[in-house]
C-alpha cells in the first residue's frame, strides 16, 4: 500500500520526476517525461503497478522500516534518508541529474557505521503497470523491453530475478558507496551510456546551488521560499519551458472520492502565476522561457485559446480512466489525459495578459508578437466577456457568470491599456477604456450583495467563492473599500474550515452541486494563502501572519505541499507537489516580509 501523500519526497531533472516515500520506495516515476506512460505506479494501485523499493533488509511478513531521518542536501533536489538499524546506519542518496540525453534516476548506498544488511528490489511495469516487459541481460547490463520503451538497470552490485522482479542483497560498511542507476532509451536505439553516479551527484549538487544563488529573496522566510522555488523548478519541462500544474495523476481531493485529476500539463493560469513568481525572485530565464512557450502554444490561434496544453505545446489531451488501476488509496477512476482542456475559462485572459504585464514591467526584453498577441486577447474579450464559462475551477455542471472571470477579463483590459499608454503597443485606447469601465460596472451591479455586503461566486447565486479574495490583489477594487472588507469577512464566515483553512466554495457532499461533481474536498491551500495575503492588505497583519504560518506548518518534513488539506483526517490530499499551492506562499511570503508582518 502507497504510503501518505507526506510521505513523499519529489526528485526529479526538469524533464520529468519521482516519488520517494520515507521507506526508500519510489511509487511513481513517468519516463521520459511528465506525461509519459509510467514505469512505478505503485502509487495508484498495489506492488504489482511498478516500484523500487531499496533500504535495509526486512523480514517478508514486516513492513519496510522507515527513514529515521531525511531531508535535502542543502538547496537542491537531491534526496538523503538514513536509517538506524539494530546493526548499523545506512545512508541512502536519491536524485536525478539534469539532463541533455537519457534520463536517469540514480541510488547511491553509502554504510554509516556498523554493517547494514540492503536490499534493493525492482518491479517494472510499464503503461502504468499493465504491461510486464521483457527482462533480460545485454552485454553484462540489465535491460527491460517492452514495446517503444527500455529501461537500463546499472549497479556493481550482484542481481538476481525472482517473481518477476529484480533483487540485489548485499552488506554495507563505513566507507562503502554502492550505486544503483536506471536509464531510459528508446527500444530501438542503442543502449544509453554507462552511468557515472559520483560525476553525476556533484553536477547536480553544482546545478543547484548556481540556481538558487540567483535567488533576489533574502527575508526571514526564506527556506520555506527557497524549497518552493526549487519546487516550481522541477515542475518546469526544460526543453520547451512548459510548466506542468503537479507530476501525479488522480491523487484524490476526498479520500475514497471520484476527484481525481491529471495535473502533469500546463494550465495556462497556473503557468502565469508560477511565472509571476519566479519574475519576483529574480528568475528572468525562466520567464523568458515561458513566455516563448506560450508563443508557440497559442500560435496564430488566440480566438482558440485553450485553458490548458501539453508540456510542449500539444492541444489534445483526451481523458481516459485507467480501469486496471484501483487508484490512491482505492480512490478511483485513475486519469490520464483532462478533458477540461477545451472548456471555455476567461479569467485566463487575465492570467496570461497579467503575467506578460508583469514580464514587461520588471525589465524583461521586449517581444513584439508577446504585444501582438495580448492585442488580439482583448479584442477577442471585447466580443466575449460578458458569456458565461466554467470558471477558475473548472466546474463540470452548467457554464455561469462567474465574477472572478469578470474581474479577471477587466484585469486584461486593464494591463493592455497600460501597455498602450506606456507606448509599447497600439490600440483603440478610448474604446478599452470604456470596455474596461463596463465590465467594472457590470461586476459591481451584478456580482454583489448588498443585503449582505459581498460579492458572489456568480451573477445571481448567493454562494461565495476563494476566488473572490483575489478582487484587492490585482487591483480591481482598492483594500479599503468596504465591500471588499465585506467579502473577505463574508469567505472567513462561510467558507472556513474548523481549524481556519479556507474552502474553494461550498460542495454538496452527496449530491452534485456547482461543480457538477458528487462528494467533498479539502482546504484549498492556494485559497488559505489568498486571504493571508487579504488580511494583510486590509491592516490585519498579526492576523495574516498567524495564518501564514499556521499554512507554512502543514509542509511535510521537506517543504512540500499538495493542492489541498482534508481538515477531518488532518493530512494533504490532492496531486503533489502542487505549484498551485507553492506559489501563493511565495507571494504571501513577499507580501508579509515587505509589511514587516513576521515573527521574530
Amino acid at each position: 500500500m502507497a504510503g501518505r501523500i507526506e510521505d513523499y519526497a519529489l526528485i526529479g531533472d526538469m524533464q520529468t520526476a519521482a516519488l520517494v516515500c520515507r521507506d526508500g520506495t519510489v511509487d511513481w516515476l513517468c519516463l521520459p517525461r511528465f506525461d509519459s506512460h509510467a514505469i512505478f505506479a505503485g502509487l495508484l494501485g498495489t506492488e504489482e503497478h511498478g516500484f523500487w523499493r531499496l533500504g535495509p533488509a526486512h523480514a517478508a511478513d514486516a513492513p519496510p522500516p522507515m527513514a529515521a531521518r531525511r531531508g535535502y542536501r542543502g538547496d537542491s533536489l537531491i534526496l538523503e534518508s538514513e536509517w538506524d538499524t539494530p546493526r548499523g546506519t545506512v545512508r541512502v542518496t536519491d536524485f536525478m541529474p539534469p539532463r541533455d540525453g537519457a534520463p536517469q534516476l540514480i541510488r547511491i548506498v553509502e554504510g554509516i557505521s556498523g554493517r547494514v544488511p540492503m536490499r534493493s528490489a525492482l518491479r517494472m511495469r510499464f503503461s502504468y503497470g499493465r504491461v510486464v516487459p521483457w527482462v533480460h541481460k545485454h552485454e553484462g547490463r540489465t535491460v527491460a523491453v517492452a514495446g517503444p520503451d527500455s529501461v537500463w538497470f546499472d549497479t556493481s552490485a550482484e542481481t538476481y530475478g525472482k517473481q518477476l522482479t529484480t533483487y540485489a542483497d548485499f552488506t554495507v560498511a563505513p566507507g562503502d558507496r554502492i550505486a544503483f542507476t536506471i536509464s531510459w532509451e528508446p527500444s530501438h536505439k542503442q543502449p544509453p551510456p554507462l552511468p557515472e553516479p559520483e560525476q553525476s551527484l556533484e553536477a547536480t549538487e553544482d546545478f543547484w546551488r548556481d540556481w538558487v544563488d540567483q535567488c533576489t529573496y533574502h527575508g526571514p522566510y526564506r527556506e520555506a521560499v527557497v524549497r518552493s522555488l526549487i519546487t516550481l523548478k522541477a515542475l518546469t519541462y526544460a526543453p520547451t519551458g512548459g510548466i506542468v500544474a503537479a507530476p501525479t495523476t488522480s491523487l484524490p481531493e476526498e479520500i475514497g472520492g471520484v476527484r481525481n485529476w491529471d495535473y502533469r500539463y500546463t494550465w495556462l493560469r497556473d503557468a502565469a502565476i508560477t511565472l509571476s513568481s519566479l519574475l519576483r525572485t529574480g528568475y528572468r530565464e525562466e520567464a523568458r522561457a515561458w513566455r516563448e512557450w506560450l508563443l508557440r502554444a497559442v500560435a496564430g490561434d488566440p480566438e482558440n485559446l485553450q485553458i490548458m496544453y501539453g508540456i510542449a505545446g500539444e492541444r489534445e489531451l483526451g481523458e481516459a480512466e485507467l480501469d486496471w488501476l484501483p487508484g490512491y488509496e482505492n480512490s478511483g477512476p485513475v486519469r490520464v489525459g483532462n478533458g477540461a482542456a477545451h472548456q471555455l475559462q476567461l479569467d485566463v485572459y487575465g492570467e496570461v495578459t497579467e503575467a506578460l504585464h508583469l514580464a514587461h514591467m520588471t525589465g524583461l526584453a521586449r517581444n513584439d508578437y508577446a504585444s501582438l498577441l495580448q492585442l488580439k486577447l482583448i479584442r477577442y474579450l471585447e466580443k466575449h466577456w460578458d458569456e458565461p464559462d466554467e470558471g477558475i475551477w473548472e466546474v463540470r455542471g452548467p457554464r455561469r457568470h462567474f465574477v472572478h472571470s469578470k474581474v479577471m477579463a477587466w484585469v486584461a483590459v486593464d494591463r493592455t491599456i497600460k501597455l498602450i499608454e506606456s507606448g509599447d503597443a497600439d490600440g483603440p485606447l478610448e474604446k478599452w477604456r470604456e470596455l474596461r469601465d463596463d465590465i467594472h460596472r457590470d461586476v459591481c451591479e451584478r456580482g454583489y450583495d448588498k443585503e449582505r455586503n459581498t460579492f458572489t461566486q456568480s451573477y445571481g447565486s448567493k454562494e461565495l467563492d476563494a476566488s473572490l479574495l483575489l478582487i484587492p490583489q490585482m487591483g480591481f477594487l482598492p483594500p479599503d473599500d468596504k465591500r471588499v472588507i465585506g467579502t473577505i469577512e463574508a469567505i472567513q464566515r462561510e467558507l472556513s474550515t474548523s481549524d481556519g483553512f479556507i474552502l474553494r466554495y461550498p460542495t454538496s457532499g452527496g449530491d452534485e452541486g456547482v461543480d457538477g461533481l458528487p462528494g467533498d474536498e479539502g482546504a484549498f491551500l492556494a485559497c488559505s494563502f489568498w486571504m493571508a495575503d487579504d488580511l494583510a492588505m486590509i491592516g490585519r497583519v498579526d492576523e495574516a501572519r498567524k495564518l501564514f504560518e499556521k499554512l507554512l506548518s502543514l509542509r511535510n518534513d521537506l517543504g512540500l505541499l499538495a493542492e489541498e488539506w482534508d481538515p477531518r483526517l488532518q493530512r494533504q490530499v490532492g496531486n503533489f507537489p502542487q505549484a498551485f499551492s507553492h506559489v501563493p506562499l511565495i507571494d504571501t511570503a513577499l507580501r508579509l516580509t515587505a509589511s514587516g508582518a513576521y515573527g521574530g
